[in-house]
Formats: C-alpha cells, sequence, structure tokens
C-alpha cells in the first residue's frame, strides 16, 4: 500500500508558476501509473494529469495542456506537478493519487484512483 503526502501549493499571482509534489511511501510506487485531480470549492474533483509507470506516457486535461507538467522520479518515490501560466481558474485543492488500473473507470474518473489525501492547496489571484 502506497500512502501519499502533496505538498507545494500556496497563494501565487495569476502568470506565475508553482511545482506541486508528492512524495510515496511503499517499495510498490513505481509500480503504480500515477495522478494529479483538483478541487475547487462546490465542483467535483477533476482530472488535471497522469503519468505512467515508466514516466514515458504523460496525459492531461485540456484545461491544462501546455501549461502544466507532470513528472516523477521512482528512485525518489516522487512525483511533481509543474505550473505555470497559472490563472484563476486553477484555484483548487491539488491531490495525486495512485492509479489502480481499474478498467472500468478511464484515467479522467476519480473513482480509479485510490485513498484520496489531504491535498495542497493553489490559490491564484488575478
Amino acid at each position: 500500500q502506497v500512502q501519499l503526502v502533496e505538498s507545494g501549493g500556496g497563494l501565487v499571482q495569476a502568470g506565475g508558476s508553482l511545482r506541486l509534489s508528492c512524495a510515496a511511501s511503499g517499495r510498490t510506487f513505481s509500480s503504480y501509473a500515477m495522478g494529479w485531480f483538483r478541487q475547487a470549492p462546490g465542483k467535483e474533483r477533476e482530472f488535471v494529469a497522469r503519468i505512467s509507470q515508466s514516466g514515458i506516457s504523460t496525459a492531461y486535461a485540456d484545461a491544462v495542456k501546455g501549461r502544466f507538467t507532470i513528472t516523477r522520479d521512482n528512485a525518489k518515490n516522487t512525483v511533481h506537478l509543474q505550473m505555470s501560466n497559472l490563472k484563476p481558474e486553477d484555484t483548487a485543492v491539488y491531490y495525486c493519487n495512485t492509479d489502480r488500473g481499474l478498467g472500468q473507470y478511464t484515467i479522467y474518473d476519480p473513482r480509479r484512483y485510490g485513498y484520496w489525501g489531504q491535498g495542497t492547496q493553489v490559490t491564484v489571484s488575478s
């Protein structure tokens, strides 16, 4: 079982950048694809990005494509989300999670993923 702790959130002006980190415990980290999701107040949790076990394959939500980059370091059990050109609509709590590979759900569906941690707050001011 993998436990996850997100960090790196904060308050930033529109157009700025932040780098989120997700530290994982457990020796099976490299066997999971990993995803980042976000949830804004009053809205459903939404897919942001996903990276394959090896890090070769990535996927992004249209809203963040070209601005966000997901990477991972299996030697350090970490996943990062580099966010650039941030917009006020990016304001949300950001969560990382393990992709359990449940075939009945697409990679964009939060039900495919494991236990949700506390997340890290990102606030973008206009």
